[in-house]
């Protein structure tokens, strides 16, 4: 061997945490239901549901992003997407919403107008600053 190693596929998705975290409260306001009056009910059948949707999604697009050499992938509700490295674009965005400070990782298909995806540190599970970073064959300083 010549002592360099070959780079596998890297991945990232939501931390498991996370998702376990939300599924435990949906279970808790879906008990809650059982507990308080119509307009509660409602509320918290709502906020289960949404929790629900957040968690099944979570399991659903696991790797959320999968990278290799040659491509890039990202999973979507509505598939998997695929772009060649050779025209990929990943740019880094920090802005402020409603006060708070917010980073996401754009990936851009340059072959094809209609590919954009924007994914956040929950979506990724880490920084997208280091996401974008290794991407792009660069160490974060």
């Amino acid at each position: 061997m010549d002592g360099v190693e070959e780079a596998g596929p890297v991945h990232w998705s939501t931390r498991p945490g996370e998702t376990f975290v939300a599924a435990a409260v949906a279970v808790v306001l879906g008990a809650g239901v059982l507990l308080v009056d119509t307009p509660g009910r409602v509320l918290l059948g709502a906020a289960t549901l949404l929790l629900v949707a957040v968690v099944v999604r979570d399991l659903v697009l696991r790797p959320r992003l999968l990278a290799d050499e040659a491509q890039v992938v990202v999973a979507t509700l509505g598939g998997r997407t695929v772009i060649p490295r050779e025209r990929l674009r990943a740019r880094v965005r920090t802005g402020r919403r409603l006060g708070m400070r917010s980073t996401t990782l754009e990936l851009e298909d340059t072959g094809d107008d209609a590919v954009l995806l924007v994914l956040g540190r929950r979506d990724l599970g880490t920084d997208p600053e280091q996401v974008g970073a290794q991407l792009l064959g660069h160490r974060p300083v």
